[in-house]
């Protein structure tokens, strides 16, 4: 018998929340962690997504009345929950004035992103606004937005205009003291359009800073056929993910106006620092490490690299030696345990999270996820040497070619400045440039590192990855 088509069987909530950046994170995620709120504490919370580029999401979530399933997988098996928080869903490039009425309508209260680190048109380096961003370069002459950061601004300009308090704005991607980082973005571009909106927002708005933690891989055409299998629907917009999550959020709304998100999980706290370097140093970092050099060295998926002995060693002394020992824990967390389930999660033979995936917009990620941790090290003069090894092959995966011979299709949006630098250039030339580009290494640590990274590129690429990293656990 043929699937069944999924529709909404309940009207949809009222809209309390916009959400920038639909994407399958925030599905399996904030949208799970608002629904449960809902039902635990009542409240209109539902929520209006808004994809800033692409119609795909829309296209597949609105036939369905916005309603999709959550497939969580577990080493001993699956689970299923049809998630209904969605209100609608809005394509910003097709109507942005219906966007930004509806993050204006007063009944929004919060306005969360997860728009990737690309997303904030900013320089990972210093967290500077790119003022020579194509679309902030738009943005401050048009009024109507392409970027996250002008939507936030003109939305909370049409607020302020109609005598409405700011929205919360929440940042929920892998960026270090996201709120605030946030925060000193849209002051920034609001400063450029009108400095009283500037001290408006800075006066009455909120951007508390969160970390939020799932392993969400791709939705695949075999994950669709495995929800028709178990549920009888043909569900276009469903999402998978590890049973683990964590929301870890300031406590510091406007008016104090939010789901009950902490009675369902989540956790409101003074401090988000402590836990936001745990997630960043810890699983962001090693997630990163793990995926260009297994992605070199030909592992398609991080459970594939973490059978490996070697990389899972590795992965082990990255931990204790070179990225603890830099952190400060959050209260009554031991980071060695942590260490040990984020093993566990890597380990997980049900989730295929693809290295590509991960290895995507490391110009990105680099800064925040290695750079800062091998920054501390080199201070102290401790062991650094895996650190290097994760940024070298970073490098390396940014060349053409894998170790087989396949071609790498390296998806950045500082692609073309990347593969410039290896146009014609041996390895050391290659790193040179690389390390000059001062949008992701600052100066001073370039110049600090360079010798030892151009060593560990050169062995990357004449021994291959596995010998690379069996010398590094013999050291």
């Amino acid at each position: 018998m043929p699937n069944k088509p999924l529709t909404r069987k309940a009207p949809a909530p009222n809209p309390g929340i916009v959400h920038l950046g639909l994407g399958a994170f925030f599905r399996a995620h904030g949208a799970i962690y608002t629904q449960q709120a809902m039902a635990k504490a009542g409240g209109d919370w539902g929520i209006i997504g808004v994809s800033l580029k692409s119609p795909t999401t829309r296209d597949a979530l609105q036939p369905q009345g916005a309603v999709y399933h959550a497939l969580e997988l577990a080493p001993d098996g699956a689970e299923l929950l049809l998630v209904t928080s969605l209100n609608a869903v809005l394509v910003a490039p097709e109507d942005p004035s219906a966007v930004l009425a509806a993050m204006a309508d007063p009944a929004v209260k919060i306005v969360s992103l997860t728009v990737t680190e690309k997303g904030y048109c900013h320089h990972p380096a210093n967290g500077a606004l790119d003022r020579n961003h194509p679309d902030i370069i738009h943005d401050l002459t048009q009024d109507s937005p392409q970027s996250s950061i002008g939507y936030l601004t003109r939305a909370l300009a049409l607020r302020k205009a109609a005598g409405i308090p700011p929205f919360t704005v929440l940042c929920c991607d892998n960026l270090p003291h996201n709120g605030q980082l946030l925060r000193g973005l849209v002051l920034e571009f609001a400063q450029s359009l009108d400095p009283d909106l500037a001290r408006w927002i800075a006066d009455n708005g909120a951007f508390p800073s969160t970390m939020v933690d799932r392993i969400v891989p791709a939705t695949t055409d075999e994950t669709r056929a495995e929800v028709a299998r178990l549920t009888g629907f043909a569900d276009a917009a469903s999402v998978v993910h590890e049973p683990y999550r964590q929301w870890v959020m300031e406590d510091n709304f406007v008016g104090a106006a939010r789901p009950a998100w902490d009675q369902v999980g989540a956790e409101l706290v003074r401090d988000v620092a402590p836990f936001e370097d745990m997630k960043l140093r810890m699983l962001n970092a090693s997630h990163s490490a793990l995926s260009y050099l297994g992605y070199v060295a030909g592992h398609h998926t991080i459970t594939n690299v973490m059978a490996d002995p070697v990389f899972d060693a590795y992965a082990q002394r990255l931990w204790a030696r070179e990225i603890i020992p830099h952190l400060t824990p959050p209260e009554g967390v031991s980071l060695e345990n942590y260490a040990m389930a984020l093993r566990a999660r890597f380990k997980n033979p049900a989730i295929q999270h693809r290295t590509w995936q991960i290895a995507m917009d490391g110009s990105q990620k680099l800064p925040q996820r290695l750079l800062g941790t091998l920054r501390a090290a080199r201070k102290k003069g401790a062991e650094d040497g895996g650190l290097i090894l994760a940024v070298a092959g970073w490098m390396r995966y940014t060349a053409d070619l894998d170790e087989a011979g396949d071609a790498i299709e390296l998806r950045d949006p500082m692609a073309d400045a990347l593969r410039a630098a290896h146009s014609g250039m041996d390895g050391a030339e290659a790193v040179a440039r690389i390390l000059g580009i001062e949008a992701i290494f600052d100066p001073s640590l370039a110049d600090d590192i360079r010798a030892a990274v151009t060593d560990a590129y050169l062995a990357l690429s004449r021994d291959g990855v596995r010998k690379s990293l069996e010398a590094y656990l013999a050291t």
